[in-house]
């Protein structure tokens, strides 16, 4: 665990069907929930089409940025599953088809099914690690600081736990949300203020609508939680504040 560091990731979501709106994605928050719960801070997701170029250019800007990517989609069988073919060509490296997933497959397989289609799951960058896959047998694979999973959300769930252990970790955020009781405008103005005392925690205001009524949460962030109490404090005394003049 890194405690002197910010530990970054990104997902780089691949695939035509998601953007269609025809796959509705279930990965995207899964991997947040998982990630904060390890420490790593979640900064960016990407989704883009099984284009190899825009793959490719997506993988280059995050894996410059963040320490980690993990990609979702597109290692299946099928001619649009190019992530293989377009993390190799970002790494500049071969595909070369892994035994050991040759093997997983005949595990489950007739030797005269293993065509051509499947092949292609055992291809993996040169220079790559698999990561296994305990539903189906068939790995992802992680090289450099990319970590590429299957799009089918019990297999990513499986891979992600798979790979967990091997991955740095930082300070897990503390959180605490307060309801505010009070129209954002009310309060925007002294909330920014305290914000800007406070630059190293992250402070939000979120409306929702619950119960056919309007419904506004302030959420502290940080990894220091002793700041992030003295925060909450100043914000509720704010917020009381508020409330006051409004009755009187």
């Amino acid at each position: 665990m890194s405690a002197s560091k910010a530990i970054t990731a990104a997902i780089l979501v691949i695939g035509d069907e998601i953007l269609s709106g025809r796959t509705k994605d279930k990965n995207i928050g899964y991997i947040a929930d998982y990630l904060t719960n390890l420490g790593i801070d979640l900064s960016e997701v990407r989704i883009v089409p099984d284009v190899m170029e825009e793959i490719v250019a997506a993988l280059d800007a995050l894996r410059a940025r963040y320490t980690y990517v993990f990609t979702t989609g597109g290692i299946g069988p099928t001619h649009d599953d190019i992530t293989a073919d377009a993390v190799a060509q970002a790494f500049g490296v071969e595909l070369y088809e892994d035994e050991r997933i040759i093997n997983a497959m005949l595990e489950r397989i007739k030797p005269e099914d293993l065509n051509e289609a499947r092949r292609r799951m055992a291809r993996v960058p040169l220079g790559g690690d698999l990561v296994p896959n305990p539903v189906n047998k068939i790995p992802g694979f992680r090289i450099g600081n990319v970590i590429t999973m299957a799009g089918v959300p019990m297999i990513m769930q499986a891979m992600l736990d798979s790979v967990a252990p091997t991955l740095e970790t930082g300070v897990k955020l503390t959180m605490h949300a307060i309801d505010a009781g009070l129209p954002e405008g009310q309060y925007a103005t002294p909330l920014g203020d305290i914000a800007k005392a406070h630059e190293g925690l992250s402070i939000g205001s979120y409306p929702s609508y619950v119960d056919g009524a309007f419904r506004n949460q302030i959420i502290v962030r940080g990894r220091d939680p002793q700041e992030v109490a003295a925060t909450v404090g100043e914000i509720e005394t704010m917020l009381a504040d508020l409330r006051a003049k409004l009755k009187g």
